[in-house]
């Protein structure tokens, strides 16, 4: 396909959950509604056509030791890419990703910056680990060199209780929150347990990761506060493994974890039924595998969220979230196309026929 052609996208495009097309056009990279006149070198498309899948809880860059080369950060955008998510919320990288940014065959990405942890209260290599004092300092840091975000890790192990536990002061949270506010970014957690989050959402925190303690009578306070939350379900899937493995040394830790496993789908549920906004991310990057897109959205209507929200929480809600376009007109022609009907089996979105990045076809 040349640089002039033009790309007919024709079946059922679904710019949102009330606004289905018969087709779209791409001229130029950009989405238009209308025939372009004068078009002869046309390609044409045919399926069910989403906006770009959303990750909104990826990290490129990422592996289980910390930052990886830039070969292997390559790596795991292209696999996002074949899986069809267009646009990540990179949620902390040790990493400079940079470069993607001038590639126009990866996904776009919003970065958090690195993560900011407790010292000696997260994985090693993967963040910056300081005390309470400096918080307010690498909020700042980290609020400037990312797109907008800010990642903090709200709890972790405690080795000398054997257990979850939270790891900030709420005056160090009420300061390193209003400054990230301040300097115009949202700020998100790392959460497992329950006791990190009455501070953290009353601190004035945005968006919760994982979110595993949510418990009935903290979701008032999210609704309240109007908190999202990301549940990276295919993540949680592991955590039995993670007890097992260290049921000898933390036996506390390790039934505290297999609780939230097993309560998961009830946590996610119920928050979904009372109005908390819900997003999708799969925590791909460190230890868990990425292109991993598909299954999340599965899990999520595994559930009990409805396909049609769960399919928005990868697609039109999730671009509006992060302030990013969809399929309207002029937008970047970022989509994915598919042999049939997601909303009728969110599945279908494992095996993406055709996806367009920039309007160009790459798979």
């Amino acid at each position: 396909m040349s640089e002039r052609a033009v790309l007919h996208v024709k079946g059922r495009v679904l710019a949102g959950p009330d606004d289905i097309r018969d087709e779209l056009w791409v001229v130029g990279g950009r989405i238009s509604y209308d025939r372009p006149a004068g078009a002869r070198d046309i390609r044409t498309v045919a399926g069910w056509a989403l906006p770009g899948l959303v990750d909104a809880h990826c990290h490129v860059g990422l592996g289980p030791h910390g930052p990886v080369p830039q070969d292997v950060a390559e790596k795991q955008a292209l696999t996002d890419r074949e899986a069809g998510t267009l646009l990540i919320r990179d949620a902390g990288s040790p990493s400079d990703t940079r470069w993607i940014d001038d590639r126009e065959d990866l996904p776009k990405i919003i970065r958090a910056g690195r993560h900011i942890a407790r010292t000696r209260r997260y994985i090693r290599g993967y963040a910056h680990e300081i005390e309470p004092d400096d918080l307010v300092a690498y909020v700042a840091q980290e609020a400037r060199r990312g797109d907008g975000w800010v990642k903090l890790v709200g709890d972790w192990i405690d080795r000398e209780l054997g257990d979850l536990s939270a790891v900030w002061p709420r005056d160090a949270l009420d300061a390193a929150i209003a400054e990230a506010h301040r300097l115009g970014a949202r700020v998100t957690a790392h959460c497992f347990s329950a006791d990190s989050l009455p501070d953290l959402v009353g601190a004035g925190i945005d968006c919760v990761e994982h979110a595993t303690g949510l418990t009935e009578d903290l979701i008032p306070l999210f609704v309240e506060h109007g908190v999202a939350i990301v549940p990276t379900l295919v993540n949680i899937a592991t955590f039995p493994q993670l007890a097992a493995g260290g049921e000898t040394k933390f036996p506390r830790w390790s039934a505290h974890m297999r609780r939230l496993h097993e309560r998961r789908y009830d946590t996610v549920r119920a928050a979904y039924d009372a109005g908390i906004p819900v997003y999708v991310g799969t925590d791909a990057g460190g230890t868990l595998p990425h292109g991993l897109v598909a299954d999340e959205v599965a899990e999520l209507v595994t559930a009990g969220i409805p396909p049609i929200e769960a399919l928005a929480a990868t697609t039109w809600k999730a671009r509006t979230w992060l302030g990013r376009p969809g399929l309207e007109e002029g937008a970047p022609a970022d989509l994915v196309v598919y042999a049939s009907d997601p909303r009728a089996d969110v599945r279908v979105l494992a095996d993406p026929q055709r996806v367009v990045l920039d309007g160009r076809v790459t798979a």
